[in-house]
């Protein structure tokens, strides 16, 4: 696999960890950075490692949002062929528009279609930007093939803000070799703290607190100063500088050498500290344009075998819980005795060091880049997997011991019901759901050794899912929704069965689908959208693309996997008919999941043989289409996309003829008054 990443932000030696054991797993990664980048108020300029594909990169601008790269090494970078391209940059930032307009542009020119990218995030606060920043993060985001996010909020916002790939939540990487607790202390019980004295005999044992940040108002250091002043058992040491410290220092002086300046450290000087401390404390607070998106400090000291006191702030609440103390912030009197627990609660001290190891080996860089294998693997379309820890292979997910509930939907049709059960008699469990109500399509159901359920009225195909899924005869295996006019053979139902494990993140999979005359049937296609509907209506719909990370996979033979059912829910019972895995697929794809076509499996589907109506039949599903455009794009949306309708159905039945014609004149008619509205008529 080839990687190209883009991150101002590699200039640091030690961010580029990723990228190495990267490398160390078999991934080809090259990574463009600034030349220089304004790091902790200080200027970090890029200096690789002998033999590292790293390459710096003029930069225009300082602001992370607000800069752009020089054009001319990108657009050479983006001439060879990469199977994902990682822009470790704010959805939002010019950068970000910069690399995307120019990988689009090369892809145009060359008429190759440009690698799917995965973008980054961490920002968690609900930000609405100005135009075109919030065009800018639009655009990305829908059209990413994964995102990573270094906190849960994060990952809730680009969710929301309309990120259709895989969103990944993964910590930031630390050095578990250069951050690791002192000889003859690896995170396991290690006795006392380690005793602190001021100048002279005769002076009581003081905790040793310390902090490592910036100096800054939103680091909340005034806070934690405060609390040490009123415990006279403790003594604080800061690590940082920036431009509260003057202010800080003045506060500090009423208490003497109980109060110590180290200004910034970095390397070995850092992990010293941390070694040093018998606490680390986090005060930060949320203000109205910041709040902590990692907490990278916390992890380096657990990783160093020190308890952590931080506030529940931000992401902190992700990074610490569990592994160390969390307080309000701006509550010096918490932070206080939060500290003297650590002091005084026999046991607690060994038990904060042991969690934090054990979070802290979360976020080794080795445990980070087989995350980040894993999201460019989805949005490569899985030629990549989560390596083994022991050997760096990628072996095959496990295939489940349980076989997949066969779940069929019936409504009349009680010989299709029984061709579509034959060949899955008693090598499945089969439920057949029977909006009918017809004692025919019960008998049949028996004789096929399945479950009959009868839910006493016709809610339609995702009711009958949906309770289906409220009855499950195997709690926890994988669903195989079969339309009662499709037949698929059990060899075909295990080969759909391992290619949905096989690779991570997939939620559902289908087989290739023919007619009875053996005409094969498109079976993935892009989810609907008011721009699509304008691209039919011009008559350009065959050029209209689709990616794997935006399209879904039709449900007449349909295997559900079951961690993506428990995870995206069920199906949405306003949908009757059609449209419902439609609603289901997007659904899933916004919380990170794919949907794919199985070539190596192959099924019969007769296609609307249910039904003897057409008119009827598009009623119903023109009425899915507007409940989910709806449900999806809002009620401009709609109106965008009844628009383009009109006036596709409105030419057609200028130009064809026949059958045709009226068929367009149906739809006309329908998108002028209504499908919704015409459906609730019939």
């Amino acid at each position: 696999m080839r990687i190209l990443r883009v991150s101002h932000s590699a200039v640091v030696d030690a961010w580029r960890e990723r990228e190495r054991e990267l490398r160390a797993l078999g991934v080809d990664v090259r990574l463009l950075s600034a030349r220089a980048w304004d790091e902790g108020g200080a200027s970090v300029r890029l200096v690789p490692r002998p033999g590292e594909p790293v390459r710096g990169v003029r930069t225009f601008g300082s602001h992370p949002a607000l800069f752009v790269y020089d054009p001319r090494p990108l657009w050479r970078a983006l001439g060879e062929d990469w199977d994902v391209l990682d822009l470790h940059e704010e959805p939002f930032a010019l950068a970000t528009a910069e690399i995307l307009a120019l990988a689009r542009l090369r892809g145009l020119l060359t008429r190759r279609s440009a690698p799917p990218y995965v973008l980054y995030s961490a920002q968690n606060l609900r930000k609405r930007y100005p135009w075109p920043f919030r065009w800018f993060e639009a655009r990305a985001l829908r059209g990413a093939a994964g995102v990573s996010v270094c906190n849960e909020e994060a990952a809730r916002i680009v969710r929301d803000k309309g990120a259709r790939g895989r969103v990944a939540v993964i910590p930031l990487g630390v050095d578990l070799e250069a951050f690791a607790p002192p000889r003859g202390r690896a995170g396991g019980p290690a006795g006392p703290p380690a005793a602190h004295h001021a100048a002279g005999a005769g002076v009581a044992r003081r905790l040793c607190v310390g902090y490592a940040g910036r100096l800054a108002p939103h680091k909340g250091v005034d806070t934690l100063l405060d609390a040490v002043s009123g415990d006279a058992g403790t003594e604080l040491v800061l690590a940082g500088d920036g431009p509260q410290r003057a202010a800080l220092e003045t506060a500090a002086r009423p208490l003497a050498d109980r109060v110590r300046f180290l200004g910034p450290l970095d390397g070995g000087d850092l992990a010293a500290f941390y070694r040093s401390l018998d606490v680390l404390a986090v005060p930060s607070r949320e203000t109205p344009g910041w709040v902590e998106q990692f907490g990278r400090v916390a992890v380096e000291a657990m990783a160093c075998g020190v308890p952590v006191v931080a506030t529940s702030t931000g992401a902190l609440p992700d990074v610490v819980g569990g592994a160390g103390l969390l307080v309000p912030p701006d509550d010096p009197a918490a932070l206080r005795a939060a500290i003297a627990r650590v002091r005084d609660e026999v046991g607690l001290a060994d038990e904060l060091r042991a969690a934090g190891s054990r979070r802290a080996a979360e976020c080794s860089w080795t445990e980070v880049a087989a995350q980040y294998l894993e999201l460019y693997g989805t949005a490569a379309g899985g030629r990549g997997a989560r390596p083994s820890p022991a050997h760096g292979a990628s072996p095959a997910l496990d295939l489940p011991a349980t076989p997949p509930e066969v779940v069929v939907v019936a409504y009349g049709a009680p010989a299709m019901v029984r061709d579509a059960l034959a060949p899955l008699a008693g090598k499945y469990p089969i439920t057949v759901v029977d909006n009918s109500s017809l004692p025919a399509i019960r008998e049949i159901t028996e004789l096929a050794g399945g479950r009959y359920l009868d839910p006493g009225r016709n809610g339609g195909f995702a009711a009958g899912v949906n309770h289906a899924l409220a009855h499950r005869q195997v709690p926890g295996a994988d669903v195989l929704l079969l339309n009662p006019d499709a037949v698929v053979t059990p060899e075909d139902v295990e080969t759909l069965h391992r290619a949905l494990h096989a690779r991570p993140g997939v939620a559902s999979v289908g087989p290739e689908q023919v007619d009875d005359d053996g005409t094969p049937a498109r079976v993935v296609w892009p989810f609907p959208s008011p721009a699509a509907t304008w691209i039919e209506a011009v008559g350009l719909a065959r050029l209209r693309r689709t990616p794997p990370g935006r399209s879904f996979v039709i449900g007449s033979v349909l295997l559900l996997n079951a961690r993506a059912v428990e995870d995206v829910g069920g199906f949405d019972e306003r949908f009757f008919l059609y449209a419902e895995e439609t609603d289901w697929a997007y659904r899933a794809v916004r919380r990170g999941w794919r949907h794919v076509e199985v070539p190596d499996a192959r099924a019969l589907h007769l296609g609307g043989a249910t039904s003897s109506d057409p008119a009827r039949r598009d009623t119903h599903f023109h009425a899915s289409q507007e409940r989910y455009l709806r449900k999806h794009h809002g009620a401009l949306g709609w109106e965008a996309a009844r628009a383009g309708a009109v006036l596709g159905a409105a030419g057609r039945t200028l130009v064809l003829r026949g059958q045709d014609r009226e068929s367009a004149r149906r739809r006309l008619r329908l998108y002028v008054h209504g499908p919704v509205r015409a459906e609730a008529a019939l």
